[in-house]
């Protein structure tokens, strides 16, 4: 097994800083990227393939004003006040956005899914608060960011960035209006001069379709969302990479390509995902029917199960029918046998002379209450690779969606395999195994952290393939892990890993097809 210093070393040294933190909340406004200066431009992103959008051209965007107009030259003018009297503050702005709109929007997610990862205290009579979207403000408050809503979410948003993007990129080659540092060679520019038309601002697009979608997912922090959208449209203005016109329009945009992604997750099958005591019990009673020990949630009272019904919810990649015709996974190990028997036992010697490296990677990987969750640590590794590799806000966006969609696909894989079998946790078992990273609160076959690390790794290895077994070995730690933490059973994590690789093999297909290679 890899040692977790050799995972260690293939992240920069900010990523080293923020992994070894007690908790991965996000502490990475003061991460230091390299500013976003595009090897290849992708001036043809305008051609790609989107996910949702009908054509790059399904919704309009106006033709620019001449940079010969009165209104073009105070836009100018505007830029021109802003550098003037520019402050310390406001360039450490330019050069915190300068990095990347995905990048930076794609962070801020991962810090509202960390705010928010944190489940409900049970009420005075024993029974569970659910966190209500209709009243986002009131206790438990809305959302309770687990694993499974945190992996909707990240695709959510990357997807829509997508999206943004190639509609974005349509119109700046329609329109070919130039960037503003071009129209006046007096003006300062604080990022890397860009080559591409600066309508509509490619920052702007991400920006408007990311506004939206975190409003959606996160209704009770819209003060916090729009101020973030302000810094950015003000870091464009002040860097002079934008004039406003250029910023309104692809702002314009991206809230109405958000609107077609909003329609999607309205309609998703998530709201449903919770299900009801007749369910839940439908379940332990569907398991016990086979002869199968079920499982039983450890906390005291009981918790409602976590999102039983979420293998249900739409997936992108492929159909309902492939998921359980082709990558559902065959059932564990029956509990009455001789292989889960010592599956259980192999996890009680595990505990019992566990190793000070494998409590150190069963911490590492753990990404419980209070982080960005599993899928946020992925793509944390993601964007601290992708920073390194000089790609456009279009190739940043289009990567980060394949990565996205099969994180969340890979959870519907995993919830639907959790619920279709009901199979417990080791310490359910034997009660003298016990977990120093906290118990999930839901059924253990497959695990959650494998199949996430499964797509993610493959999906990794398809856009970095330099990189592709230092990302498997990744994915084979992070499994492992739950192994250390003695929550999970062999056969949960191997099974999971192969789940996960079945569902990034669906998003390389995709890559494949969408014009961006």
């Amino acid at each position: 097994m890899k040692k977790i210093f050799l995972i260690i070393s293939v992240l920069t040294v900010t990523a080293i800083t923020v992994f070894n933190s007690c908790s991965k909340k996000i502490d990475e406004a003061n991460a230091s990227y390299p500013l976003i200066n595009p090897t290849k431009t992708d001036a043809n992103a305008g051609t790609w393939k989107p996910i949702l959008l009908t054509s790059a051209s399904e919704f309009a965007c106006a033709a620019p004003i001449a940079t010969t107009s009165p209104d073009y030259i105070l836009q100018l003018n505007e830029i021109k006040s802003f550098q003037n009297n520019i402050t310390n503050e406001e360039k450490d702005l330019v050069n915190y956005w300068g990095a990347g709109a995905v990048l930076r929007w794609n962070e801020i997610m991962r810090e509202l899914v960390a705010k928010h990862n944190l489940p409900p205290y049970q009420n005075p009579d024993g029974s569970y608060p659910f966190p209500n979207a209709n009243n986002p403000l009131a206790y438990p408050l809305f959302p309770f960011s687990n694993p499974p809503y945190a992996a909707r979410a990240y695709a959510y948003l990357s997807a829509a960035q997508y999206d943004a993007c190639v509609a974005g990129y349509y119109y700046k080659s329609l329109y070919n209006r130039a960037a503003p540092f071009t129209v006046d060679a007096t003006l300062q520019t604080l990022l890397p001069k860009s080559t591409l038309p600066s309508y509509p601002s490619e920052d702007a697009v991400v920006m408007g379709a990311s506004v939206e979608l975190l409003k959606l997912l996160f209704p009770g922090d819209q003060d916090f969302i729009n101020q973030k959208a302000e810094e950015h449209k003000r870091a464009r203005l002040i860097a002079g990479a934008n004039v406003r016109s250029d910023l309104d329009a692809g702002e314009a945009l991206g809230r109405l390509v958000a609107s077609k992604f909003i329609a999607r997750a309205r309609g998703d099958r998530a709201g449903a995902a919770i299900g009801t005591q007749a369910q839940w019990t439908q379940f332990e009673t569907d398991a016990i029917a086979k002869g199968e020990t079920p499982w039983i949630s450890q906390e005291t009272p009981k918790r409602p199960p976590m999102l039983p019904l979420f293998g249900k919810v739409k997936t992108w990649l492929f159909d309902s029918l492939t998921m359980v015709t082709t990558i559902r996974p065959a059932a564990p190990p029956s509990t009455t046998s001789a292989q889960f028997k010592a599956e259980t036992e192999e996890i009680y010697q595990i505990q019992k002379n566990l190793t000070r490296e494998q409590r150190s990677i069963a911490t590492f990987w753990s990404d419980g209450a209070g982080t960005y969750t599993p899928p946020g640590h992925w793509n944390y590794i993601a964007a601290t690779e992708f920073a390194q590799l000089n790609f456009s806000e279009a190739r940043w966006a289009r990567n980060m969606a394949l990565l996205n969609m099969s994180i969340m696909d890979a959870g519907i894989v995993c919830w639907d395999a959790k619920y279709v079998y009901f199979n417990p946790r080791p310490m359910q078992i034997d009660t003298r195994i016990k977990t120093d990273i906290g118990l999930p609160n839901f059924p253990a076959y497959i695990s959650g952290h494998s199949t996430f690390s499964g797509a993610a790794s493959t999906v990794l290895g398809y856009i970095i393939p330099a990189k592709a077994q230092q990302f498997i070995d990744m994915a084979k730690e992070a499994s492992v892990s739950r192994m250390y933490g003695a929550i999970h059973f062999r056969s949960d994590c191997e099974v999971g890993l192969v789940a996960g690789n079945k569902v990034g093999s669906y998003a390389i297909a995709r890559g494949h097809i969408d014009g961006a290679e």
